[in-house]
């Protein structure tokens, strides 16, 4: 019995770790999925499963809405006032709605399809570490020629549909494993000539969508094959995510107000090489 109860609380304890590092790396460009894939193997850990990272991205769909909650309010209501005819689509957090629901539909529309005809999409070789290595490499080069290329020039108020259709076309790759949604949302934002501090708001706005859908999915399917005790976990993992997720948030864009993007280009080619090194 002492045994088992050690070995529980290792879970609850790895879950909690994982959380953390699932919330700070989810609104870095640096990608979660790939650190929670890499960390546990180099810890000797057994890798907890597609639906486990999936589950505890909820914590980090909570702490945007938490974070962006008075924006929110006011996108959603003026969403609402939108109907009246003499208003329509015109300002700016009418359009903020519109933009967030498009940018969406790509990733879940692709996400369905993976869902529905990829069943073994989690045992394929692209959660393999050999192409997170080389998907965090390339994902570092795109970074570096959008802060090269960028202009950097355009305000939420110079943002049109067409830059919304190409980042959420853009946010659809982030369903493999090394690409990181916040840093392909924001190179694709960059490419686009928006400015970084907008760009980041941007990003973390349109990924609310994608990110609670996909955590409700997956934690709704644990639930059905799992006990009470089994949850318990996973639900410290969304609650250590939640607040790490917080502090990322708000660390990243007082970063990028006074800096650009260049140590997380840095930083994505030498995970990506340490990974081959150590393959």
């Amino acid at each position: 019995m002492p045994e088992e109860i050690s070995r529980y609380l290792f879970i609850c304890f790895k879950s909690f770790f994982l959380g953390i590092i699932q919330g700070f790396t989810e609104f870095l460009p640096i990608s979660s999925t790939a650190h929670l894939k890499v960390v546990p193997y180099f810890f000797g850990w057994n890798d907890l499963g597609v639906s486990f990272s999936a589950s505890i991205q909820l914590g980090s769909a909570v702490a945007i809405i938490y974070y962006f909650r008075n924006q929110i309010s006011l996108i959603i209501n003026s969403f609402f006032s939108s109907f009246n005819p003499s208003k329509g689509f015109k300002d700016e957090n009418s359009r903020l709605f519109l933009y967030i629901f498009v940018a969406s539909i790509p990733i879940l529309f692709f996400g369905l399809l993976i869902k529905l005809y990829w069943p073994n999409y989690s045992d394929s070789n692209l959660r393999g570490l050999f192409s997170i290595a080389i998907t965090s490499i390339v994902m570092a080069l795109l970074l570096a020629l959008s802060e090269f290329y960028g202009k950097r020039k355009k305000l939420f108020v110079d943002i049109n549909l067409n830059d919304v259709i190409k980042l959420g076309l853009a946010q659809s790759l982030a369903l493999f494993p090394g690409v990181s949604r916040s840093g392909i949302t924001l190179t694709s934002a960059l490419f686009s000539g928006i400015e970084r501090k907008t760009a980041a708001r941007l990003s973390f706005l349109v990924g609310i969508p994608a990110v609670s859908i996909s955590g409700l999915v997956e934690l709704f399917s644990l639930f059905r094959v799992l006990s009470v005790i089994d949850i318990i976990p996973i639900i410290i993992g969304i609650i250590s995510s939640f607040f790490s997720s917080i502090f990322a948030i708000d660390l990243f864009l007082k970063f990028l107000s006074k800096n650009n993007t260049l140590v997380f280009v840095y930083y994505r080619l030498a995970f990506g090489i340490f990974i081959l090194t150590t393959l």
